[in-house]
């Protein structure tokens, strides 16, 4: 076989690619995972339409899901062999020089956070827009003559009830959030510290693979808490058994989850515990369909970067611990981490405005 007919036969493109004839043009697994993307999300939502489940279109959502791992699995095929030798560079303005993939990725974080403006857009208008149901509360009972703008029991009012109301009422509430916050924060530095090593020009390499697969490995598993915990705030709760331990005493209580409060997209009879008229016993009852639906939507929306996160630190993981992170092709890791960092900095921005206020 001679050159020419060499430099045309590459191995397998569907399997680990030789780079030193080029990236591989002939990779369609973006596009299938575009589309498994959007297989899954038309699929998903056609299953609780106005808040009604539709069982029928589970198999068109597994459908999504397994277009999107085919695509994935066949993405890390060809990454898998990837050694830097070959990193296609812009060369249009304004990016002229700059590494494609690394464009590729602002470019995502840019569509990304037009998706997070708008959700926390949407919030504010909402939040300003539609009476807190803590102040309709305080109006009283209605009364035709001295209150017309009261509230009547057994009658819901729509009314805007943010979940700091129960979750920023105790720190054993708040906890799981916390926790989160600092998971995210610390993710950033473990992630900032596996680049820092494989970028490492005079590292041994088996201290190299140690150290980059510790601190991805680390980044995975602070993500795996973060969302077990955004779990258990949501759909589990947890126990506090009594502790003395001198100065300190806690008694014994359960913290509920959100869904067990009734803090749910379709609680248009929410009653709150607070919400009682002490000189009568009524019980006031909202509609929060609107508060709930926008801290479910916008933390479940980042709750599901964060999974994604956790699918592409997984492939990563791996390839840390087969030693095949180097110098020359450790920005692999740099572009993930763009990617993290993002997802971290949005999470400093939901904590506040839908935990604390």
């Amino acid at each position: 076989m001679n050159d020419h007919d060499d430099h045309y036969h590459h191995i397998e493109p569907w399997g680990p690619h030789d780079w030193g004839h080029g990236a591989p043009h002939n990779s369609f697994s973006p596009f299938f995972l575009s589309l498994g993307v959007a297989v899954f999300l038309f699929a998903f939502a056609q299953a609780w339409e106005y808040g009604t489940y539709n069982p029928g279109h589970i198999p068109a959502i597994l459908v999504g899901l397994g277009i999107i791992g085919f695509s994935m699995f066949i993405w890390w095929r060809q990454d898998i062999s990837f050694d830097g030798s070959y990193e296609p560079l812009s060369t249009g303005t304004p990016f002229r020089k700059i590494e494609i993939r690394k464009v590729s990725v602002w470019v995502f974080l840019m569509s990304e956070m037009m998706v997070f403006t708008s959700l926390f857009s949407t919030y504010m208008r909402y939040r300003l827009g539609i009476s807190n149901c803590n102040t309709v509360f305080e109006r009283g009972m209605f009364d035709p003559v001295t209150n017309p703008t009261g509230w009547q029991e057994g009658v819901a009012v729509t009314c805007f009830e943010p979940a700091s109301h129960l979750i920023a009422s105790s720190w054993w509430h708040l906890a799981p959030g916390a926790i989160n916050t600092f998971a995210l924060i610390i993710s950033s530095f473990t992630v900032v510290q596996a680049l820092r090593y494989a970028k490492m020009p005079d590292l041994d390499h088996d201290v190299r693979t140690k150290k980059v697969f510790r601190y991805l490995a680390s980044t995975w598993a602070l993500a795996i808490i973060f969302l077990t915990l955004k779990m258990v705030e949501w759909f589990v709760g947890f126990y506090v058994p009594e502790i003395h331990l001198g100065p300190i005493h806690i008694h014994e209580h359960d913290i509920i989850s959100l869904v067990n409060e009734g803090y749910t997209i379709n609680a248009d009879h929410y009653q709150h515990h607070s919400y009682v008229d002490h000189d009568t016993g009524a019980h006031m009852v909202a509609d929060i369909q609107v508060s709930a639906s926008l801290f479910y939507v916008t933390t479940g929306t980042h709750g599901a970067h964060v999974a994604g996160g956790i699918i592409g630190l997984s492939y990563m993981t791996y390839k840390a611990w087969k030693g095949l992170y180097t110098p020359l092709n450790a920005v692999s890791i740099e572009y993930f981490g763009l990617y993290w960092h993002f997802v971290d900095l949005i999470w400093v921005l939901v904590f506040p405005f839908f935990y604390l206020y």
